[in-house]
């Protein structure tokens, strides 16, 4: 991801560290703060990230987020514009169970999610109901960008997952296709003559720009 970039592109970037992160909870819509790991990964990743000069910066406004995104805003002197359409999955009863409770308590459910169909999890929201309020807020503040110019979002992994499937034009059933983020990792899409395309993915540095026949 070249900081030299060609059209317009998205840094879709993933929190820092919560402590229900390190116990395998599900968070969901459940406001959760960084832990001091996840402070140090946010600011961390916010020197790395003003290195592409971003134009604009949006966020969740669950804590966990909000918090992660002041960083880049502390080292670029940009406004954080908070929006709760980019919040996490509310997931109903699942929210604050991990992994093994969840199979344990919701095995039906939780096996039809995992065979890929569309799944109310705990009684929450689905995936494509994620995308259609997430996706708008994000092409909203892409169409302010200046020519060239570079937006960051700051949301959370199940939320971003299901932006990059919709933006890119997928079936919903392909969105589990996309591994998840690493907290205070990112992914990149760029604009290009057939849409939208992917740079990057669970990306936490900056690579060399591409050079070759496809650029």
């Amino acid at each position: 991801m070249s900081r030299e970039a060609r059209g317009p592109r998205i840094v879709f970037w993933r929190h820092g560290q919560t402590s229900w992160n390190l116990e395998s909870r599900f968070q969901g819509s459940t406001d959760i703060e960084l832990t001091g790991q996840g402070v140090q990964q946010a600011q961390r990743a916010a020197r790395l990230l003003a290195g592409l000069k971003p134009d604009l910066l949006i966020s969740s406004d669950l804590q966990r987020a909000a918090r992660t995104a002041a960083e880049l805003a502390t080292v670029t002197g940009l406004d954080v514009h908070h929006h709760e359409g980019l919040r996490e999955t509310y997931a109903g009863d699942w929210q604050g169970l991990t992994n093994a409770e969840i199979r344990a308590r919701f095995p039906a459910q939780y096996e039809a999610w995992a065979q890929g169909e569309p799944v109310r999890r705990g009684g929450g929201e689905l995936s494509t109901e994620v995308a259609d309020r997430s996706v708008p807020v994000v092409l909203e503040a892409a169409g302010k960008l200046p020519e060239n110019g570079t937006l960051v979002v700051v949301s959370h992994g199940g939320t971003i997952r299901t932006m990059l499937g919709r933006m890119l034009g997928l079936d919903p059933a392909l969105w589990e296709c996309f591994g998840g983020l690493s907290n205070c990792c990112w992914s990149v899409l760029g604009r290009g003559a057939r849409g939208w395309r992917l740079l990057e993915h669970n990306a936490g540095t900056l690579p060399q720009p591409v050079i070759g026949d496809d650029t």
